[in-house]
């Protein structure tokens, strides 16, 4: 499939409401652009047959924590499903067919697994984007508790997770309530995104980079740092125009920006590399 293609089916499942696609399907559909061969289909098939297997030795329970228990023993003491701790910046961990076959991922990778499954099962189960680790939680009330994919489906309470926060920021990022809140499956798409962003980024990648950005805009067309992002990427690229067309905009949007000046520096490089190109 050629990446226009891939493109066009995100574009057309993003624009579908919360509630109305599976969070899978957009999260293959993110690989796709990465592995244009890719069966969508297949690997949808190969989620639910996990799910029936689980459903299948659930029986009439109804016990969260039981369910969630036997969830836990099929993905990781069965299936080996795990955190990767040792290539934990592998763009692989980020495709979500790649954490299918390989089992394994990172938190929000191996969270979208969990999702699917529990989902399948009946387990009102929602993302949660706690900051610099993805988690999932039992969401019917009055019972809620967390879940943790990238360590085997522990269970927290919400002192654990603010345990877990500090352990990673210390006092730099003290616990707000909305850390534990559910977060929508267009906002899982976006984490999913971002982390691949960061690695492309890292490693120099530019033209994976913009694809990447790109994709942001399409569920985000309002943040503003990704339209500057687009830019300073197509700058790189050599697409002067089209990073103009953005960085301008990008100030046009926000002005008062903190890096405003240094934005306005690339606008006029990039003006004063147009006029000497014949």
């Amino acid at each position: 499939m050629e990446t226009s293609e891939a493109r066009r089916r995100f574009t057309a499942l993003v624009e579908q409401p919360h509630g109305t696609f599976r969070l899978a399907e957009g999260a293959l559909l993110i690989a796709q652009e990465e592995y244009p061969t890719l069966d969508i289909v297949a690997y949808l098939r190969r989620l639910d047959a996990m799910a029936d297997v689980v459903a299948g030795r659930l029986g009439l329970e109804i016990e969260p924590e039981h369910i969630v228990a036997q969830l836990n023993t099929y993905l990781f003491d069965e299936q080996g499903f795990r955190g990767n701790q040792t290539q934990y910046y592998d763009a692989r961990n980020s495709f979500l067919n790649e954490v299918i076959e390989r089992k394994t991922g990172i938190p929000i990778s191996l969270s979208v697994v969990y999702i699917e499954i529990a989902r399948h099962v009946g387990l009102p189960i929602v993302g949660v984007g706690m900051p610099g680790h993805f988690l999932v939680r039992y969401s019917a009330q009055p019972t809620v508790f967390w879940i943790d994919p990238y360590y085997r489906g522990r269970i927290l309470n919400e002192a654990d997770c603010q345990e877990h926060l500090a352990e990673m920021y210390g006092d730099r990022l003290p616990w707000e309530a909305a850390y534990g809140a559910p977060v929508s499956d267009h906002a899982v798409l976006q984490r999913m995104l971002y982390n691949l962003k960061s690695i492309y980024v890292q490693q120099g990648d530019h033209h994976r980079a913009l694809g990447v950005v790109e994709r942001l805009l399409l569920l985000r067309p309002d943040v503003s740092t990704e339209v500057r992002d687009r830019g300073l990427l197509q700058a790189q690229l050599g697409a002067v125009d089209m990073a103009l067309d953005d960085l301008q905009h990008y100030l046009q949007l926000a002005p008062d920006a903190p890096d405003a000046a240094v934005v306005a520096q690339h606008i006029d490089a990039l003006q004063r590399h147009l006029r000497r190109t014949p």
